[in-house]
């Protein structure tokens, strides 16, 4: 989770979240709950991904969606697991939706340390929002000028080739 979102969610709720273990003998511990060889709260599965719940939700109904295969980076997912991924994180967030549970959504996916990612198995958020439930994204948030945006986005479109 986002370390300030963090903080903030925590002073409110009188609680921090703690760092979990990303392995459980030697072994991602996404990968076991995939497997059916970890303990999870499983919500729904598709042939290629599987949702589960939090166990350090930011609010109730916080749902993790990982693809069944085993990668660390947002880079490395496969095109259709990365379709299954954002498939199911749709059907839960309207099953969260649907279950009273949310008003709205806000979807994360931490991809690498520097962004807070703990776990190395990909997932995606899949956090429920309710009006006053007190979840913020504290941020520095800046306006570049157009030409800043247009020589950031001639960078990127480089890259990609």
């Amino acid at each position: 989770m986002l370390p300030r979102l963090r903080r903030a969610v925590g002073r409110r709720m009188g609680r921090v979240r703690r760092h979990l273990p990303a392995e459980v003998d030697g072994e991602c511990v996404f990968c076991r709950i995939v497997e059916g060889r970890g303990e999870a709260s499983v919500v729904a599965t598709s042939d290629r991904a599987v949702a589960f719940l939090d166990l350090q939700p930011l609010t109730r109904g916080h749902v993790l969606v990982v693809p069944r295969a085993h990668v660390a980076h947002l880079a490395e997912v496969d095109d259709a697991d990365g379709a299954a991924v954002w498939s199911l994180a749709r059907r839960v967030a309207a099953g969260l939706r649907a279950a009273g549970l949310a008003d709205g959504v806000n979807l994360l996916l931490a991809d690498g340390a520097v962004a807070w990612q703990t776990v190395w198995h990909v997932h995606l958020h899949v956090i429920p929002r309710r009006r006053g439930d007190g979840l913020r994204l504290l941020a520095a948030w800046t306006r570049p000028d157009r030409g800043r945006l247009d020589a950031t986005a001639e960078r990127v479109r480089a890259a990609l080739g």
